[in-house]
């Protein structure tokens, strides 16, 4: 899924979240009331300017439940006019909380957390039922709880031709990477990895350090996600996956070009044959990621039975090869 940061003239891009828990083995979904339409339905509000639909998701959710959330998987995205002929699309993720005071918008009066049955007859919208439709087929299939992989392509790094130093490693982002850097922390945030993993060249850790600095995400750096390392001993790129899969965590892992081919491919066998993931994935193995670019896959379970159950491709505004 590609992610726009603005629509046309004639569509009204938004974004929301249908967030979820279990409350006493039931599943439960929260609505929110909306006083000036006297509405029920899923947290959501219309993309700022510069915004991504995943960045306007997250921050909607908080403004109006006062929920900070964790984007899960996608969901089925609504599309509808609007009473001046615009049009207006509206995506939604699964998501779950990770904190907030749970304080309310001034438009939104009440929020109130129900069974899936419950929340189907508040809705206010038929439209409303389709995300939850994928919500509850989800759960019933045990593929709702999952956990995020971000997989970075560090951003846009000084010219090899105009860099004046002698170790490469060294050599730093650009004017134009740094402020795909800056860019990258509410883009991260909206699935909060728990921890960064990156490569120790300079362009890597400079790509993700905005977001680790900002949330206090704790930053490892491995000469095993190197270009130089790679070169040498391209196995250990791959442990580097696999220790994340062990785990089991939300986590992001910033790499170069060179590595992206075998990364993908390890996280491609782990798609299920056949599966939009996988075939998504194989696309990017031949394509290739831009620089700055973000791969988020939705893994379900740990280990070696580890499943990529959904990929989305952040793209840069402007492709950077």
């Amino acid at each position: 899924m590609n992610h726009a940061r603005r629509g046309s003239p004639q569509v009204v891009p938004a974004a929301g979240a249908l967030v979820w828990r279990r409350r006493q083995g039931r599943l439960e979904v929260a609505l929110v009331h909306r006083a000036r339409y006297d509405d029920w339905s899923w947290p959501k509000g219309k993309l700022d300017p510069g915004e991504t639909f995943a960045e306007a998701a997250v921050r909607e959710v908080l403004e109006e439940t006062g929920l900070a959330v964790r984007l899960g998987i996608p969901l089925p995205e609504l599309v509808h006019g609007l009473a001046n002929g615009s049009t207006k699309v509206v995506r939604y993720w699964a998501a779950e909380v990770v904190g907030g005071s749970g304080a309310l918008d001034h438009e939104v009066d009440e929020v109130r957390w129900l069974t899936v049955e419950n929340a189907r007859r508040k809705l206010s919208y038929s439209r409303d039922h389709l995300p939850l439709d994928a919500l509850v087929e989800a759960e019933l299939t045990g593929r709702l709880e999952t956990w995020p992989l971000l997989l970075v392509r560090h951003s846009h790094a000084q010219a090899r031709s105009a860099y004046r130093g002698s170790d490469d490693a060294r050599r730093p982002l650009s004017d134009r990477g740094k402020q795909r850097a800056k860019a990258l922390v509410p883009v991260l945030g909206a699935w909060t990895p728990e921890r960064v993993v990156s490569s120790s060249s300079a362009r890597c850790v400079q790509t993700v350090k905005p977001f680790t600095n900002a949330t206090g995400t704790p930053l490892r750096t491995k000469a095993a996600l190197s270009e130089e390392t790679f070169e040498v001993s391209p196995a250990k790129a791959g442990r580097q996956l696999v220790k994340a899969f062990e785990r089991g965590l939300p986590v992001a892992l910033c790499t170069h070009r060179p590595l992206l081919p075998a990364l993908v491919a390890t996280l491609s066998e782990h798609a299920p044959k056949g599966s939009p993931a996988r075939r998504l994935l194989g696309r990017i193995k031949a394509n290739g990621m831009d620089k700055g670019e973000v791969l988020v896959c939705q893994m379900l379970g740990s280990g070696a039975n580890a499943q990529v159950i959904s990929v989305e491709r952040l793209r840069t505004p402007v492709l950077e090869r």
